[in-house]
């Protein structure tokens, strides 16, 4: 839990260095995330690791949205209007993400019952 956190507060911090602002780059490289975490987890830890990822993109977004709002949405938005709008805005990450990471955890769990 703590590793995937770590990376995507790493990336965040990556991605405003070099656009100002959170981008496709963190899009790719969360979804790179999710998949590195559900491959690299033990069998014991599947459900933490099935419930991780929005829980991951919440937790980055909530602190953008508090000291940064305008890395994820209009600066003068509030927090929990900066959290919904980017959220949504990188939906299609989170979507791509969580799937992959499940469907790995699937396809781990399979093998693991054999």
């Amino acid at each position: 839990m703590a590793l995937g956190l770590a990376l995507a507060l790493t990336i965040v911090a990556l991605d405003l260095a070099v656009a100002g602002r959170v981008s496709l780059l963190f899009d790719l490289c969360f979804v790179v995330v999710c998949v590195g975490l559900a491959l690299a987890v033990r069998p014991e830890d599947f459900f933490t690791v099935g419930v991780l990822p929005p829980l991951i993109m919440l937790t980055v977004f909530v602190i953008l949205g508090s000291t940064r709002p305008g890395t994820i949405a209009h600066p003068q938005d509030g927090l929990v209007q900066a959290v919904v709008s980017g959220l949504s805005t990188h939906a299609v990450a989170l979507g791509a993400g969580y799937g992959l990471c499940l469907a790995c955890l699937a396809v781990r769990q399979r093998f693991v019952s054999r």
